[in-house]
């Protein structure tokens, strides 16, 4: 039996295979910019990707943990299709195994666009029951921690959303080396215990919730010893979005 192929061969399969298909792409036969790009960056995923590409997530893992849900063959394909198209670069891995991706100067251009559609969502949709994902927010957190206030030793933080199903209720953030880390199975020894409602944790990552709103009502609770319990809030950076206004006018409560 051959040896089974990796991740980085299988990429350089797909460029292959998707370079003779480039161009027939579906077009819009426009020639309007918002039409053109629309080609490229309106596709399912893509969005994520890119913006996922510009948090700093660099190799193929890192870009799925940010995507959950997205198929490892789609994310290739996608992938394969940027760096086509121009806006990313791929380098293979310095320790030999994979590739590093990085935007090129037309990647890095589409911050313009994620931010100003970031704003728009921000302001004019709502957060409905299927956005809440618990993960999501951890990932996010974990992307957006302020450095020089996280603790200087190991620290696992376990997180119970009762309410979730089965298979998405726990969670663990590992910090480590003035970083962290979301694990879905646990990292070690556990320095605090967060039971949460997932919306109430989700708005409280989005800045739309205050932490003393949600643990007075009880939709955030925290166990641990005091200190770290108490420093464990401002862990969370800003988010990005947090100062818009929503149009229906929803209060930092």
């Amino acid at each position: 039996m051959g040896a089974v192929p990796r991740q980085d061969q299988i990429l350089d399969w797909v460029i292959g295979a998707t370079a003779a298909t480039l161009t027939n792409v579906r077009s819009y036969g426009q020639y309007c910019p918002i039409a053109r790009a629309s080609e490229i960056f309106a596709e399912r995923w893509t969005p994520i990707i890119v913006r996922n590409l510009l948090m700093g997530c660099d190799t193929f893992t890192e870009i799925q943990r940010g995507a959950p849900g997205i198929p490892r063959s789609l994310l290739t394909q996608r992938l394969a299709l940027l760096e086509r198209q121009g806006i990313i670069e791929r380098h293979p891995h310095p320790s030999g195994r994979g590739a590093r991706y990085a935007p090129t100067e037309a990647g890095r251009g589409l911050a313009q666009v994620c931010f100003a559609l970031g704003e728009w969502g921000a302001r004019w949709l709502d957060v409905a029951p299927a956005h809440v994902d618990p993960y999501v927010a951890l990932w996010a957190m974990c992307n957006n921690l302020v450095v020089d206030r996280l603790p200087t030793r190991r620290v696992v933080v376990r997180f119970d959303f009762p309410r979730q199903p089965t298979r998405a209720s726990k969670y663990w953030l590992l910090i480590e080396h003035q970083d962290g880390e979301v694990c879905v199975s646990r990292p070690g020894d556990e320095d605090l215990v967060v039971t949460a409602e997932s919306e109430a944790f989700v708005r409280w990552q989005a800045g739309r919730l205050t932490w003393a709103a949600a643990t007075a009502r009880d939709a955030i609770r925290i166990d641990g010893p005091r200190s770290l319990a108490r420093a464990f809030p401002s862990w969370n950076g800003p988010d990005l979005f947090a100062h818009i206004k929503p149009f229906r006018g929803e209060a930092l409560r």
